[in-house]
């Protein structure tokens, strides 16, 4: 397949291989390399023209091993990095150069804290200023919590993963429903992506997908991820059962376009790809 041939961007992917110095506190060691150019085979294989890549919580705030990947297929790749909130403007610049469009989130685990505070609130705007967006990674029993405070500074929200909802989503519970409610703002995104790590069957993210549509007012803010390489479930799922499981979910050819082709483009700044 060709390059003019290829449409479609696959937004959440990570990249790593062994012998990297590796995070303190982290909750994953791998045991294998996960490369670029194995995931450039993946989105070929499967007609996709661009790929994000989000950097990995295990290698902590040390973006180097992406920033390699997004300088040498600069056409096909953008980034997420994880940086501290005390990054100083240089910093973020240079990312910016490499292709980085956003930062990582990743609070599986943590102490929430309060990102109403000074420190946060100037991290989040000077993020809102690049454009960028801010993706996180919580179950969404907490994200109606610190939502607003994040939203305030203007910047653009991406949920991974559905919102990790174990067990689906009950409009009538009231964190449930803060979420939902919340969705109708324009700042945030979601990304339709690893359904698995939620423990989720096809019924219940179709069911699922129904509520976020209707509470997000249509799909324009949705996404698609594989989550490749699956860290944790690499021996439950593959590349192509994910992009088989998201064709079945988006069976309508205007959703298909707009979050496979067009909403991507938008957010993480890809041209020609349409």
């Amino acid at each position: 397949m060709t390059s003019s041939q290829l449409s479609g961007i696959d937004t959440h992917a990570h990249i790593f291989s062994r012998g990297l110095p590796l995070a303190s506190g982290r909750r994953y060691n791998p045991d294998y390399d996960a490369l670029v150019e194995q995931y450039l085979g993946l989105l070929d294989s499967c007609g996709l023209a661009h790929g994000v890549l989000v950097q990995p919580s295990f290698l902590g705030t040390d973006n180097s091993f992406m920033l390699a990947a997004l300088d040498k297929y600069p056409e096909r790749l953008r980034g997420i990095a994880v940086v501290l909130p005390s990054i100083c403007v240089d910093e973020l610049d240079r990312l910016a150069a490499s292709g980085v469009v956003g930062v990582r989130l990743n609070l599986v685990g943590q102490q929430l804290e309060d990102y109403s505070n000074e420190c946060w609130q100037n991290f989040f705007q000077q993020i809102a200023a690049r454009d960028w967006s801010v993706e996180i990674q919580r179950s969404l029993d907490d994200l109606a919590q610190i939502l607003p405070a994040i939203l305030q500074t203007g910047v653009n929200v991406v949920i991974d993963h559905f919102g990790l909802p174990h067990g689906g989503i009950n409009p009538q519970q009231a964190n449930h429903k803060a979420f939902l409610e919340l969705l109708a703002n324009q700042q945030i995104w979601l990304k339709l992506s690893a359904p698995y790590r939620s423990d989720l069957t096809a019924q219940q993210v179709a069911d699922m997908f129904g509520l976020l549509r209707v509470a997000s007012g249509g799909v324009d803010r949705m996404l698609w991820g594989s989550d490749w390489p699956h860290t944790q479930f690499e021996n439950s799922t593959s590349y192509r059962e994910q992009f088989q499981k998201v064709q079945a979910l988006l069976g309508d050819p205007l959703e298909w376009q707009k979050v496979m082709c067009a909403n991507p483009s938008r957010l993480f700044k890809f041209v020609n790809t349409i």
